[in-house]
């Protein structure tokens, strides 16, 4: 379960704008990624997400090149989860890579608003919004909870491997 905050967007926020190219030349520095997310599109990206964990946007999240940097930037932001109309497959794929949770919910940039509190059962797929009901996202699939419950793709195929070479009788 993840509760927390909203930070509201609108549809179309691209890579470019999660994480511009200029800092793309320090690689995946986390230091650097969490201090310059979002600061394009807002300024305040920085100041907001200290108490407020959770984005929720539009259609089209995370569209544009295909840089693992963008989730990562979000994740080191202090972002527990992105949730959004719809994501590009790309930067949705790259989120799960890097063990950031997102989910497509359909109408949620209709419901929710900027501050709104809200949990997330991933799971179930079921979005509550306080004094506002339900919504249903897209139930994320077990073998992508696995990946996120292990903190990404890396330490799941780590675990995996481990598992793998302490069963070998050899």
């Amino acid at each position: 379960m993840i509760r927390g905050r909203v930070i509201k967007y609108g549809d179309d926020v691209d890579t470019d704008v999660i994480i511009p190219a200029r800092y793309l030349k320090h690689g995946a520095d986390p230091e650097v990624l969490r201090k310059h997310a979002m600061e394009d599109l807002d300024p305040e990206f920085g100041e907001k997400v200290k108490e407020r964990k959770i984005i929720v946007a539009g259609r089209n999240f995370g569209y544009g090149s295909s840089r693992e940097q963008a989730p990562l930037a979000l994740k080191y932001a202090g972002v527990k989860i992105v949730l959004a109309e719809s994501f590009a497959r790309i930067f949705f794929r790259n989120a799960i890579n890097v063990g950031l949770p997102v989910m497509e919910v359909p109408g949620i940039s209709e419901v929710v608003e900027d501050g709104d509190e809200v949990e997330v059962d991933l799971r179930s797929g079921v979005v509550k919004v306080t004094g506002k009901g339900e919504l249903k996202g897209t139930r994320m699939p077990d073998s992508l909870m696995e990946i996120l419950e292990a903190g990404g793709l890396v330490p799941y195929l780590r675990r995996r491997f481990h598992a793998k070479d302490s069963s070998d009788t050899g």
